[in-house]
């Protein structure tokens, strides 16, 4: 039977290249979204993946859904939490909705997303978590005061769960891409694509499909002994 993988915002950007190599792994992915459903429906039309609409940044939310999803597919048995957005602003700037938008969505949403499964994980004696954090946690960004946060917050979570799961049979470990040429990145203005390349010694943006076979690894059995890790994907930008 095949193994339920579970990808918060899965059905765009980078989470729609992991869902799509889950998938193409074999596993029986569940993909959720927060609010396009016009590219929802869109890529489940193209891929046969079945998308699930919450918000991660509600526990309520994301246990009912989860509930939804095991009903559906199985119990879940990779978690990958990959949603998150951003606020951006000078820190001087800055309001308290958009700090506590970014944390509630980022950082909270990963509790919400990880502790509903994590009892039948604990039971089952296996379990995956992947969360996909950012260079900027690592390095810091100007004018990301809030998402860096949250970035480098996802991180300790990753470190102390797998100390947590780990005579259970859980590993967690994080993703930190780079800048990736998602639609969101390809968007902004050549010239500044430009200086952000010029930044990176690879000489080039990643690729979706780059981060997705990082956490497909993850997921996989040939990484059981990789805990509390974090593989940084980003050609050479930032060394932690």
């Amino acid at each position: 039977m095949a193994r339920v993988a579970l990808v918060t915002g899965g059905s765009r950007g980078i989470g729609e290249a992991i869902s799509k190599k889950l998938k193409a792994d074999g596993y029986a992915v569940a993909a959720t979204y927060a609010g396009n459903d016009e590219a929802a429906a869109k890529f489940t039309k193209e891929t046969g993946i079945k998308t699930y609409k919450w918000n991660v940044a509600n526990y309520e939310d994301s246990a009912a859904g989860i509930a939804q999803v095991e009903a559906d597919l199985g119990p879940i048995d990779v978690v990958v939490a990959n949603a998150g957005i951003t606020r951006d602003a000078p820190f001087h700037k800055m309001t308290p909705e958009q700090w506590h938008q970014v944390i509630d969505t980022n950082l909270t949403g990963v509790f919400n997303t990880v502790h509903p499964v994590w009892p039948g994980m604990r039971e089952r004696k296996f379990g995956r978590i992947i969360v996909i954090s950012s260079i900027n946690g690592q390095k810091g960004q100007f004018a990301q005061v809030n998402y860096a946060a949250t970035k480098a917050g996802d991180l300790g979570i990753v470190k102390s769960l797998a100390q947590e799961g780990a005579r259970a049979g859980i590993t967690a470990n994080a993703v930190c891409p780079g800048y990736i040429a998602t639609e969101m990145v390809m968007a902004v203005p050549e010239k500044v694509r430009d200086s952000i390349i010029s930044q990176i010694p690879a000489g080039r943006l990643g690729e979706p499909e780059e981060i997705a076979r990082c956490v497909a690894f993850l997921a996989s059995d040939d990484a059981g002994f990789v805990n509390g890790s974090t593989i940084s994907a980003n050609g050479a930008q930032f060394f932690a």
